[in-house]
């Protein structure tokens, strides 16, 4: 029998989940995201297109590193760090990044967006996940970047467990409608880094790092190719996918994710996320800048505490 039932998300001891818990370690409720640290080619060709097209501002800046933020938000959301020569990504994609996204803080944010990019003629995806809205870039090289809204969590639905996602055509129309008369003026206030979406070489040990080993639910399992997973009942913090599981993984000459950040509630609460990667045999390095694991590709995430 198919059930269908508003979005709850569960306790641990609840037999009737509509999500699926690791059997150790479970990161908390309250788990967020935060940076993503990037490697690019140009330093002035991606400033300009992440603060004039993406709409970000620049918060800190050195002579091959920039720090950019929402506007009248300090805490950052993406680092871009220069290499000179750095290969673009490929067409097919490769083993890594597949996207980051910004969650704007309402629908509205985001049609006024997709009018921004109109009026530059700036080419872009466009989705309806059912959980969100979507839009999809690529940066000058070639890194994937989602912008997207939620849809009210009440409005979220669970068929057999599994938050209810798909991908189907985004009414574009209805969004503008929406947006009208609010011009677009940079990512605004309130927007946050809502996920990471990798590609990775296979679903079972994506799982086993990801899901056994960090602690995060299971949320969507049976999406073809690919794992959503996430903290506190969210449709997903992390995706993970294998459509580019033929590539190659990236290499230190080409542009690529450095790192991305998960932030929990307290100091505890990275140690156990590091004692539990290191009782599934992850190792975790030690740096001034937080705690680092790196997946079975290469894919390095930082563990630090909230602010």
């Amino acid at each position: 029998m198919t059930e269908t039932a508003t979005l709850t998300h569960r306790a641990d001891n609840d037999s009737t989940a509509v999500d699926l818990a690791p059997s150790g370690h479970r990161l908390p409720a309250a788990t967020s995201l935060g940076r993503v640290r990037l490697q690019i080619a140009d330093l002035e060709r991606s400033l300009d297109w992440y603060q004039n097209v993406l709409g970000l501002r620049t918060v800190e800046r050195s002579e091959d590193r920039a720090v950019l933020s929402a506007h009248g938000d300090e805490a950052p959301l993406v680092e871009l760090v220069e290499r000179p020569g750095a290969t673009p990504v490929p067409r097919r994609g490769r083993l890594g990044l597949y996207h980051f996204a910004l969650l704007l803080p309402d629908r509205r944010s985001l049609g006024a967006f997709l009018q921004h990019l109109a009026n530059l003629g700036e080419r872009a995806g466009a989705s309806d996940h059912l959980v969100s809205e979507a839009l999809y870039l690529q940066d000058p090289d070639g890194l994937g970047i989602e912008v997207y809204a939620d849809r009210p969590r009440d409005q979220w639905t669970v068929v057999n467990r599994q938050i209810s996602m798909d991908t189907i055509p985004l009414n574009a129309n209805d969004l503008l409608a929406h947006s009208a008369g609010h011009p677009w003026s940079g990512v605004p206030t309130g927007t946050q880094m809502g996920h990471v979406h990798l590609h990775v070489g296979a679903i079972e040990e994506a799982d086993a790092f990801y899901h056994q080993g960090l602690g995060f639910d299971r949320v969507v399992w049976s999406y073809p190719g690919a794992l959503f997973l996430s903290a506190g009942g969210y449709h997903h913090h992390l995706g993970l996918n294998t459509w580019a599981a033929a590539s190659p993984g990236a290499t230190d000459s080409d542009a690529r994710l450095l790192d991305w950040e998960i932030r929990l509630p307290s100091a505890d609460d990275v140690e156990a996320a590091r004692a539990s990667l290191n009782e599934h045999g992850y190792e975790v390095r030690t740096t001034e800048d937080g705690l680092y694991a790196t997946d079975p590709w290469g894919t390095a995430v930082r563990l630090v505490t909230q602010r």
